[in-house]
């Protein structure tokens, strides 16, 4: 991925098949990013910000980009740990959001562009409105298998995070999306802790959905270990690992809801 340095204003970061697409939008420079008159929050959080940004190009196509902006400095950049997350997702082989740049200003605002998915659709809702569970079980759960035997971890691995494509009745394609705490596992005995923790928020997010059961849930852990070739005994740990990390994460969810009532508002229709 080039990087274009910007007049002493930072630097910016395209993928090549982007390139001309962004400078047609008007986003040819990281200044752009913040000045931009047509890109539009949704959400406005403590440390960032999620917008979109559509237009139509000159051959008639629509597109939809996803922005986030960071306005505040951070350690090694927010919208670097993103870019870096999504870099290693697709270097291990697990379908992910396309990255369309990235920058930071000499200020510390720091940003990250990604394309739409068009045709995907975040899991949960899809369940919420009546998706059956078994129809996504096995795909998530030989992808959250893939995941850690490629020696990476999410971090905020809920079913939200699963975008999936149906065609019919029939999921045709499954991605991975949100990378910004994705990073490499650390060795053991610390590896095993954040596995259990993708685990339990993967199972934390099913259960506010009243189709999906406890015995569905044992179910997906199963096929999760037989896609890691997990013993018997070794999937029972997890899974009582996993319930005692469950009720930690309802306990510091309820927490973060209070704080930020704001943070699990959903991304506008197109």
């Amino acid at each position: 991925m080039p990087v274009v340095t910007n007049r002493g204003l930072g630097y910016y970061s395209a993928s090549p098949q982007y390139a001309a697409m962004l400078r047609e939008v008007g986003l040819p420079d990281a200044m752009s990013i913040f000045e931009h008159p047509q890109i539009q929050p949704w959400r406005r959080l403590y440390d960032r910000e999620n917008c979109t940004l559509d237009a139509t190009l000159a051959d008639g196509r629509g597109v939809r980009l996803h922005v986030k902006r960071f306005p505040a400095p951070s350690r090694g950049g927010a919208a670097q740990h993103e870019a870096r997350g999504i870099t290693l997702l697709e270097n291990a082989g697990i379908p992910t959001v396309p990255l369309v740049a990235h920058g930071m200003l000499h200020d510390g605002r720091s940003f990250v562009i990604t394309d739409d998915l068009t045709g995907f659709e975040d899991s949960e809702k899809r369940v919420q409105r009546g998706l059956p569970f078994a129809s996504i079980s096995e795909a998530t759960a030989r992808l959250a298998a893939q995941l850690h035997d490629k020696g990476l971890h999410h971090r905020d691995m809920y079913l939200c995070h699963f975008f999936s494509k149906i065609e019919g009745d029939t999921l045709s394609e499954l991605r991975l999306i949100d990378a910004a705490r994705v990073k490499k596992l650390p060795m053991w005995p610390l590896r095993r802790r954040w596995i259990v923790k993708d685990l339990a928020q993967f199972w934390y997010s099913t259960q506010n959905l009243p189709a999906v059961t406890d015995v569905q849930r044992r179910e997906w852990l199963q096929m999760y270990g037989d896609a890691r070739k997990l013993s018997a005994s070794s999937i029972e740990s997890l899974r009582r690992s996993i319930e005692r990390k469950v009720r930690w994460i309802a306990r510091h969810d309820a927490k973060l809801n209070e704080r930020q009532p704001r943070r699990n508002i959903s991304i506008p229709a197109t």
